[in-house]
């Protein structure tokens, strides 16, 4: 009897077994605009052109990193997903577009239906947080690319906002406020940089700054603030909006501001998590490096006019919402602290 692709490693049996499984997941992900279901080729989504007459489609994608090595080492696959979703949501939500489906993308060295199931489950939980049709997807089998247990996670999000409603940040001037909302803790930027500073600790272990095992604080899962920021942008007084990925507050605080603006940030506005003042001391790391590698606790950054600050910041604690006004935009360039 001559091979099977089975006999190759990759197991199609095993793929709709976890078809089968994730059906229940996503079904509760999807939105009136959402056509057909699991299984087609292509994912179908009919645009409700009342509610957006003049549309402007935002894309992003983006992936988990090196973070995924934690959740190896813990076993831990259900929260994973939700990284994924939030790091391409909250990018587009940046814009002023509502997102409105994600398709994700999952490469294994070997189908587990379980443990896919489990990261497929974070994925959809983590679109009904955002209010996003989880609408197709892939997950590729790979054997001998990579190591047993082991498995790449990718993702992207289109959202839609009209054309008038498009936030990019043109009319920002001097002596606009920052306002931070805050990050769950690490998100999932420098990751590469925090395991190397971990080396040699157990993941269970309780450390007394963390109050709880090193583990849950590290693969705590990056915050989706869709939800949040959506009922504001009815008002049009956002001028900006930010989230506080790779390159911290530093860098990517100036993605936003006009030529010729900078920004001034107020570091006693709010009280940074420990884990990262843990980590600067573990590393000796220059305050400059922590604040352009991590959030340092504000996920996502507003900016208004003064005159809308008071206003904008009460609607935010109407929701139940921390927030902070953690700096001013400047004439200048750059972000100084």
């Amino acid at each position: 009897m001559g091979y099977s692709y089975r006999d190759a490693g990759v197991d199609i049996q095993a793929g709709n077994d976890v078809v089968e499984r994730i059906k229940p997941a996503v079904a509760r992900t999807l939105r009136p605009e959402v056509l057909g279901g699991l299984g087609g080729f292509g994912g179908l989504f009919k645009l409700d052109l009342q509610k957006y007459p003049d549309p402007v489609l935002v894309s992003g994608t983006d992936g988990v990193g090196t973070k995924l090595r934690l959740a190896f080492q813990m076993n831990r696959h259900d929260t994973i997903g939700q990284d994924a979703v939030a790091m391409c949501v909250n990018d587009i939500l940046v814009q002023g577009a509502e997102p409105l489906f994600f398709l994700d993308y999952l490469a294994v060295g070997k189908v587990e239906p379980e443990r896919v199931a489990e990261v497929v489950g974070g994925i959809a939980r983590a679109c009904e947080t955002s209010g996003c049709a989880l609408i197709g997807g892939e997950t590729a089998e790979m054997p001998g690319f990579y190591a047993e247990n082991e498995y790449d996670i990718a993702g992207f999000s289109v959202g839609v906002v009209n054309r008038d409603r498009l936030i990019d940040g043109s009319n920002i001037q001097a002596g606009d406020v920052l306002i931070g909302l805050p990050s769950t803790g690490l998100h999932s930027n420098g990751y590469s940089l925090v395991r190397k500073l971990f080396e040699g600790y157990s993941l269970e272990e309780v450390l007394p700054e963390l109050g709880e095992p090193l583990g849950d604080t590290l693969l705590r899962p990056t915050r989706i603030y869709v939800k949040t920021i959506l009922p504001l942008l009815a008002g049009g007084t956002i001028k900006g909006m930010v989230h506080i990925t790779g390159g911290g507050l530093t860098e990517n605080i100036p993605r936003v501001l006009p030529s010729g603006l900078g920004v001034q940030i107020d570091l006693s506005a709010w009280k940074r998590p420990a884990i990262f003042d843990l980590l600067q001391r573990l590393g000796e790391v220059d305050w400059s490096e922590m604040y352009r590698t991590f959030n340092m606790g504000i996920g996502f950054v507003l900016i208004v006019s003064a005159e809308d600050e008071k206003s904008l910041r009460q609607q935010l604690a109407d929701m139940g919402e921390t927030s902070y006004v953690i700096g001013r935009v400047l004439a200048g360039e750059g972000v100084s602290y």
